[in-house]
């Protein structure tokens, strides 16, 4: 069975409420484990992206971990600010 299927199986179909639930949740995981990524490739703690960006460790935690809706504003301000990368978005 394909990769597709399985989430057609699983999830419903592209435009159901269940599979855009599951997308959203799926790319918020994904930005998480980016900004983990980067911020361990900067040598940084979750305080110390904190401390940088004005917000708190354990919000620095939930987004890694998945488990926080960010803001568009709140994801430039921790990339840009907090690891000093670029963030570039592309539609």
């Amino acid at each position: 069975m394909s990769w597709d299927k399985h989430l057609d199986n699983k999830y419903g179909v592209h435009g159901t409420s269940t599979r855009s639930e599951f997308e959203m949740k799926a790319q918020t995981f994904i930005i998480g484990e980016l900004m983990k990524k980067e911020r361990e490739k900067a040598n940084l703690t979750t305080a110390e992206v904190a401390e940088k960006t004005g917000t708190k460790k354990s919000y620095i935690s939930r987004i890694e971990n998945g488990r926080a809706d960010i803001q568009l504003s709140t994801l430039y301000r921790l990339i840009e600010q907090g690891l000093n990368r670029k963030l570039e978005l592309t539609i």
